[in-house]
């Protein structure tokens, strides 16, 4: 039994979480102050941006506090879940709140930072909604719908301009294109390593599952693939698609060449292969055999009882490899702005060069925002599959 000074902790999950985020909001800097973004900027804590004005957006605390030492219920649960979701808006409003106030006393150029505290403190927010979540056993659907209804708020503050005296909105404003061309080249580099995977892992897979020899040392020499760094196969992939765009000049016209996007989608298809391969040999591996037999007894063709039976059945395994891979790709195309391939991965490297942390969080962010994005969707849809195929 865990006791925290004579009472007893009902949640030590969100104890622990608790007692990160005051040692978070009291020993870490808050937001940061800086005369440029090329200078490292005063640290601000948490305690000296507060006034009895300005408790209320952490009042929600409370409830989290209560939570650690009352009894677990679903209504507990709940409250936990809204007090940790209103936490994470509060920590974005008045870090743009201070934002906005030492902005009126700075010069134009001067930057205010979000600070070591502020990120440490909306991830435990972050975590202790989670685990609320997780705690009352919500569907995937449910799951989407709480985090745009935390999201929502912040995306209203930031086309509204309430964020606008952030350093990070500054970045964003003063290289808005560069931002919308580099996610429009991040999406395309996703859809085009997407597409030759879905293309080749599908047979691959079902090849495998069949007991196909060829098929499964394919799979053996994919895991090896896997073990070899991102940067490294970027790398090795420039000298032959240089050499072969050189002694084919058509294929230069068709954008193949050493560096770009080529070698980028080749080797992120690579990375990306195995585990759809092996999520669609293990969701055809558990089709169970009796009901394709029955099927085949019905008189269903071969293609007949792929299509009705096989692959309705084996589609949430499977869409759990390209769940898998989609989230791969997302962060591995980050790497493959080393060779020219753009994306996201151009700005992070810019702002990393330039030591500009916001400009590598402009970059950053957006790639976690749309792994995260992919992941849910993916999540939800799978669970709409299997919630389906159990009502049937």
């Amino acid at each position: 039994m865990q006791r925290l000074t004579g009472w007893r902790v009902r949640n030590p999950v969100l104890a622990l979480l608790v007692l990160a985020g005051l040692a978070a909001g009291l020993g870490l800097a808050f937001i940061s102050q800086a005369p440029n973004r090329l200078v490292s900027g005063t640290g601000i804590g948490l305690l000296a941006l507060l006034d009895w004005q300005q408790v209320w957006p952490i009042a929600p605390l409370l409830l989290l506090l209560a939570g650690v030492w009352l009894a677990p219920s679903r209504r507990m649960h709940a409250l936990v879940a809204v007090a940790a979701g209103l936490l994470c808006n509060a920590w974005v409003w008045l870090a743009a709140e201070q934002a906005q106030r030492l902005a009126l006393d700075s010069s134009a150029i001067a930057r205010t930072s979000l600070g070591a505290g502020f990120w440490l403190l909306l991830l435990l927010s972050a975590l202790a909604l989670a685990d609320a979540v997780q705690r009352l056993r919500l569907g995937a659907w449910a799951k989407l719908l709480v985090a745009i209804a935390v999201l929502l708020p912040m995306v209203y503050w930031g086309s509204n301009g309430g964020l606008e005296s952030l350093s990070l909105a500054k970045e964003y404003r003063n290289r808005q294109d560069v931002f919308d061309a580099a996610l429009a080249r991040h999406l395309q580099i996703v859809v085009a390593t997407l597409l030759p995977t879905l293309l080749l892992a599908l047979p691959l897979g079902l090849a495998a599952q069949r007991g196909r020899p060829v098929a499964r040392r394919l799979l053996t020499a994919l895991g090896v693939v896997q073990t070899v760094p991102s940067i490294a196969l970027f790398a090795l992939l420039i000298a032959p698609l240089g050499a072969l765009a050189a002694a084919l000049p058509g294929l230069a016209t068709w954008g193949l060449s050493g560096i770009g996007l080529a070698p980028a989608v080749v080797a992120l298809t690579l990375y990306a292969l195995l585990p759809v391969a092996r999520s669609t040999a293990a969701g055809f591996g558990v089709v169970p055999q009796p009901v394709v037999d029955a099927a085949r007894g019905m008189g269903l063709s071969a293609s007949q009882v792929f299509w009705q039976i096989e692959l309705p059945l084996a589609l949430p395994l499977l869409l759990a490899g390209v769940r898998v891979c989609t989230v791969q790709t997302i962060g591995l195309a980050v790497v493959a702005a080393l060779i020219g391939a753009g994306g996201f991965g151009a700005i992070v490297f810019q702002g990393l060069l330039s030591s500009a942390l916001d400009l590598v969080l402009l970059g950053v962010l957006p790639v976690v925002a749309l792994a995260w994005l992919a992941d849910a969707l993916f999540g939800a849809g799978i669970a709409w599959l299997q919630q389906r195929a159990g009502a049937e």
